[in-house]
Order: structure tokens, then sequence, then C-alpha cells
């Protein structure tokens, strides 16, 4: 699945959205491009969870 975080815009941003979704799934594979504000997504975990976890990190994220 592909992410969309418009205020994901440096590696600490980066950083810090890879660390929100690692929280709920260690096994998620997370690739990030800062330039475009995506994040491809593999995660066994609930996309509901990830987007509610980001959002309280202050990346609020929409499924494109």
């Amino acid at each position: 699945m592909q992410l969309v975080i418009e205020n994901m815009t440096c590696g600490g941003c980066a950083r810090g959205v890879t660390a929100t979704i690692k929280s709920i799934d260690p096994e998620a594979k997370v690739d990030i491009d800062v330039s475009t504000k995506t994040v491809d997504l593999t995660s066994s975990a609930d996309l509901n969870q990830i987007l509610v976890a980001l959002a309280e990190d202050g990346f609020p994220a929409v499924e494109r």
C-alpha cells in the first residue's frame, strides 16, 4: 500500500514515521520518499491502526 503524508518534509520526519509504523508492526517494510511525501508500506498490521498512530504522532496520512 502507499500512503501520502503531506507534512513529511525531512529525514527526521521520515525516521519518525518509520518508528511509528515499526512500533505497531516490527516486521513492516517501509520505504519513504520525502520528496514526493510518499510511504510504500508492506505490513500485516491493520491499516486503520497505522493511520491512527501516525495521526497521533503528528503525521496524518491518507492512502493513495
